[in-house]
């Protein structure tokens, strides 16, 4: 099932339950989804690593909101904000901890043969590529940072 198909069902799901979080959450990530659906070049079907990235589009978006409210003493918006992350997570696969990122990316580090921080560019395209969707690329750039100092 596409994340296109899942969404249309939880939305139908969600209606029924006139749950207005996970509506407002969904019916984001269904309009991201569509506007990808209409950009020149795209298919019928969207691939699962342009699915992943409207979805970590969608997280970060909401992140940085719900920070930028909580610095406004907005929390009732970043309450909103804050809902609709978690009903975005629920799709994104589990997120990697600091612990299981340091091995990962020590290990790239090695196959890469990088020494120093000139080698980060290296080393963070690879980790990019790798664990695209596991972890957000602030996270991995601090870890590969305190690795090569």
């Amino acid at each position: 099932m596409s994340l296109k198909e899942q969404i249309e069902a939880d939305l139908k799901k969600a209606m029924l339950a006139k749950n207005k979080d996970d509506l407002r959450a969904l019916r984001g990530i269904k309009s991201m989804i569509l506007l990808a659906l209409t950009e020149k070049g795209a298919g019928e079907n969207l691939s699962a690593d342009v699915e992943m990235k409207i979805l970590q589009k969608a997280a970060k978006q909401r992140t940085e909101s719900i920070s930028l409210y909580r610095e406004q003493k907005r929390d009732d918006l970043a309450d909103i904000e804050q809902a609709e992350l978690e009903v975005i997570k629920r799709y994104l696969p589990k997120q990697l901890s600091e612990e299981e990122l340091e091995v990962i990316v020590g290990n790239i580090i090695e196959k890469v043969g990088a020494t120093s921080m000139k080698d980060m560019g290296k080393v963070m395209g690879m980790a990019s590529k790798e664990l695209a969707g596991k972890a957000d690329g602030r996270t991995i750039s601090q870890i590969v940072k305190k690795l090569l100092s």
